[in-house]
C-alpha cells in the first residue's frame, strides 16, 4: 500500500473518530433517555400485569356457575368502572387527578363598561362582553370573545416530565368573592397544596386583574423546570361589516421589557409566527380594527415568548387566529405568586394611554413624523365632540377648516408666487426667443428670471403637495379611528369604512384595481381633485407651459387615489373632498383680493434690484459654461 493510500485512511480513519465523538450523546441525554426507557419498562410492566390480571378473572369466571355470575355481575361493574376511572385519573393528571372531575359553571364579574364570564373548569375567563358597544347589524351588546375562541391555561411540568394542562381541571369558588373579586382554588391531592386563581374588576375599568398564587407546590412541580408556562389563545370573532377591512388592521401585537420597551408586531397580511428571544416580555396584544384583548404583567414575562397568527380565509365567522405562549418564573417557595393584568376594550387613543404602557401606539398614527397631526389636531378635535349630537361628518368639516386655515400662510405666498410665474409670460416669450435652440441657456435665462422676480415654477403644485403628508397621516388614522365607528353620515352609514352606493360583485381586472363597489365620497373625491387641477392649470398657462411633466402628473395622482380610496374610509374621501373645495375657494378669493397690476408693479421693482446669486447658481452656471466650451 502506497503512502497515499495511507494518508487517504488515516483522514477517513479521523473523520470516523470525530463524527463518533460529536455525535455522542452527552450525560443530560443518556440521562433523560434512561428516565424514557424506565418509563416505557414501567408502563410496559403495568400492561403485562394487567393482562395476567385479566386472563386470571377470565378463568375465575369461567368456572363460576350463571347464578354467581350474574349475582357477582350486579355487584362489581360498577366498583370496578369507578376504580379503573381513579387509576386513569390519577395515570393522566398526577397530583391534580381530584380537580379533573367537577361541574362546570360560570362566575360573572360586572362593572359600568364590561361583563366577564369566569367558568370553573380551567379557571378562565370565557367571555367578554362591552356593553357599551354594538355589531352593526345587532343592538345586543357587542361581544369580544366567547368561550369557542379562547383558550387561556396553565402547562405545568410535573414530576416525571408529564404536563398538565389546566383547561381541562375543575376549579371551585372559595370565599369571599364578592361582585367585584373572584377567587377560585385548583386542589391537589396533596394537603395544602392548591393554586389560587384571583380575578379582580374594578369599576370604570376595562381592566381585570389576575393573579395566580401557588401554595405548597414545591413537592408537585417539577424540579427540572423552574418555569410555568401561560397559554394564551384567541379565535378573532368578525365583529364590523367588511372582514377584509378587519383582517387588514388585526394582529398580534407586542411589546419588550427592554430599556426602550420597542412596540412590535406579526404580520397584517397572513400567517406568521415569531419567537422573541433577545428579551421579555411587557405586555401581548390581540388587537383587531377596534377592539383589544391584552394581557401584561406586573414585572414582565420571560423571555421565550412564542407568537403566531392564522388566516383561514374559508372562516366569515372569525378574522384570525391568534395564539401566545408566555412564561414566568416558580420560584419553588411555599407560596409564591406571579401577577398579570387583563385589558377588554375599544382603541380610543386616551382609553389606551390610560394604561400608562404605551399601548396607545396600538393605534396607527402614520410615520412619526406627521403622527403629531393627529395627537395634536385631529384626536383632540374628535374628542372635543365626542359626546355632542353633532354629526362626525360636520366634525370633520371643523377639523379641514383648521387645518387650512393654518396653511392658509404658505397658500398665500404659494399664489403670490404662481400669479409672478403668470405675469411674467412676457419676459419669458422674450427668452423663449432669443434662446430658441438653446434650451439650456434658455432655462438659465429663466432662471434668472425668476430669482428677480421673486417668483418659482413649482408653486402651483405646492398646494397639492402639501396635502400629500397630512393625507398620509389621515391615511392610517381614519380607517382605525374609534370616533368615526358606525358613525353615518348622508348616505354612509359607517366613516370608518366604504359607502357603496353600487355593489356590481366580481368583474376581472377591475375587481383586482377598483373593487366590487362603487363608493360616492370617493367619486366626489375624484372629481374635485380633477376639477381643482384642471381650474388651477387654466389660471397658471405659462406654469403648465414650462411643466408638461409636472401636469401629467396632477393628473396622474387623483387616479391612483382613486384605485384604493374607493375601498378605504368614506370619512377620509368626505374630508379629502373638502380639502379640495376649500383650496379651491382659497384661491379665487386670492384672485379677486390680490391686483394684477399692483403685483406687476412689485414684480418691476423687483427686476431693477441687483441680483445676488447664490453660490449654487454660481456653480449651475459655471458647469453649464464649461458644458458649452466642451460643445465647441
Amino acid at each position: 500500500m502506497d503512502r497515499n493510500s495511507l494518508i487517504g485512511l488515516g483522514l477517513i480513519g479521523a473523520i470516523l473518530i470525530g463524527w463518533m465523538y460529536f455525535t455522542a450523546p452527552s450525560k443530560e441525554e443518556i440521562e433523560r433517555n434512561k428516565r424514557l426507557r424506565d418509563s416505557i419498562a414501567l408502563a410496559e410492566q403495568k400492561k403485562a400485569e394487567e393482562i395476567v390480571k385479566t386472563q386470571t378473572l377470565q378463568k375465575q369466571n369461567d368456572t363460576l356457575s350463571p347464578k354467581v355470575i350474574a349475582d357477582s355481575l350486579s355487584v362489581l361493574p360498577d366498583s370496578i368502572l369507578k376504580i379503573k376511572k381513579e387509576q386513569e385519573l390519577l395515570a393522566n393528571f398526577k397530583d391534580f387527578a381530584p380537580a379533573a372531575s367537577g361541574k362546570d359553571e360560570d362566575f360573572i364579574l360586572e362593572n359600568n363598561l364590561i361583563k366577564v364570564f369566569i367558568s370553573s373548569k380551567g379557571g378562565k375567563i370565557k367571555s367578554v362582553v362591552l356593553k357599551n358597544f354594538n355589531r352593526p347589524d345587532s343592538k345586543d351588546a357587542l361581544v369580544l370573545f366567547n368561550s369557542d375562541s379562547l383558550k387561556q391555561a396553565l402547562v405545568l411540568n410535573v414530576y416525571n416530565n408529564t404536563l398538565i394542562s389546566t383547561d381541562s381541571l375543575y376549579f371551585t369558588k372559595e370565599q369571599p368573592s364578592t361582585q367585584s373579586t373572584l377567587n377560585l382554588i385548583l386542589p391537589t391531592s396533596k394537603q395544602n397544596s392548591f393554586i389560587k386563581y384571583q380575578y379582580v374588576l374594578n369599576d370604570d375599568s376595562y381592566n381585570v386583574e389576575f393573579k395566580v398564587a401557588f401554595t405548597g407546590m414545591q413537592q408537585i412541580i417539577s424540579t427540572n423546570n423552574d418555569e410555568v408556562i401561560f397559554d394564551w389563545n384567541m379565535k378573532m370573532p368578525s365583529q364590523e361589516l367588511h372582514i377584509e377591512k378587519e383582517k387588514q388592521t388585526s394582529g398580534v401585537f407586542y411589546c419588550s421589557s427592554g430599556e426602550e420597551q420597542e412596540i412590535d408586531n406579526l404580520s397584517l397580511t397572513g400567517t406568521d409566527e415569531k419567537s422573541i428571544t433577545e428579551s421579555g416580555t411587557k405586555w401581548v396584544a390581540f388587537k383587531q380594527q377596534f377592539f383589544t384583548a391584552a394581557v401584561s404583567a406586573n414585572t414582565q414575562f420571560n423571555q421565550g415568548t412564542l407568537l403566531s397568527t392564522f388566516v383561514d380565509n374559508s372562516d366569515m365567522k372569525y378574522v384570525k387566529t391568534t395564539k401566545a405562549s408566555l412564561s414566568f418564573n416558580y420560584n419553588r417557595i411555599p407560596n409564591d405568586e406571579f401577577g398579570m393584568k387583563f385589558f377588554f376594550g375599544p382603541n380610543q387613543y386616551y382609553v389606551l394611554k390610560n394604561q400608562q404602557n404605551g399601548m396607545q401606539k396600538l393605534i396607527p398614527m402614520g410615520w412619526w413624523i406627521f403622527s403629531y397631526l393627529n395627537k395634536w389636531i385631529v384626536i383632540p378635535v374628535f374628542d372635543l365632540f365626542k359626546n355632542s349630537t353633532m354629526s362626525m361628518g360636520w366634525v370633520i368639516l371643523i377639523l379641514t377648516v383648521i387645518i387650512k386655515l393654518l396653511l392658509l400662510p404658505i397658500a398665500y405666498k404659494t399664489y403670490l408666487s404662481s400669479a409672478k410665474m403668470r405675469l411674467l409670460k412676457p419676459e419669458m416669450d422674450v427668452i423663449r426667443e432669443k434662446h430658441k435652440g438653446d434650451p439650456m441657456k434658455m432655462n438659465q435665462d429663466n432662471m434668472t428670471l425668476y430669482k428677480r422676480a421673486g417668483a418659482s415654477p413649482l408653486s402651483g403644485c405646492i398646494p397639492a403637495l402639501l396635502q400629500l403628508p397630512i393625507l398620509i397621516a389621515l391615511l392610517n388614522f381614519f380607517p382605525a379611528s374609534f370616533e368615526l365607528r358606525q358613525e353615518s353620515f348622508l348616505w354612509a352609514p359607517d366613516l370608518s369604512t366604504y359607502d357603496s352606493i353600487w355593489d356590481y360583485g366580481y368583474v376581472p381586472i377591475i375587481n383586482t384595481i377598483y373593487g366590487d363597489h362603487i363608493s360616492l365620497f370617493a367619486l366626489l373625491m375624484f372629481v374635485s381633485t380633477i376639477v381643482y387641477t384642471w381650474m388651477n392649470q387654466k389660471m397658471m398657462p405659462m406654469q403648465n407651459n414650462q411643466m408638461p411633466g409636472m401636469q401629467t402628473m396632477m393628473y396622474l395622482m387623483p387616479v391612483i387615489f382613486l384605485s384604493f380610496m374607493n375601498s378605504y374610509s368614506a370619512g377620509l374621501s368626505w374630508y379629502y373632498f373638502l380639502a379640495n373645495i376649500i383650496t379651491f375657494l382659497q384661491t379665487f378669493i386670492m384672485r379677486k383680493l390680490i391686483s394684477d397690476e399692483k403685483l406687476r408693479a412689485q414684480i418691476d421693482d423687483n427686476m431693477k434690484k441687483p441680483v445676488k446669486k447664490s453660490g449654487f447658481q454660481q456653480r449651475l452656471e459655471e458647469m453649464q459654461k464649461r458644458q458649452l466650451q466642451n460643445r465647441k
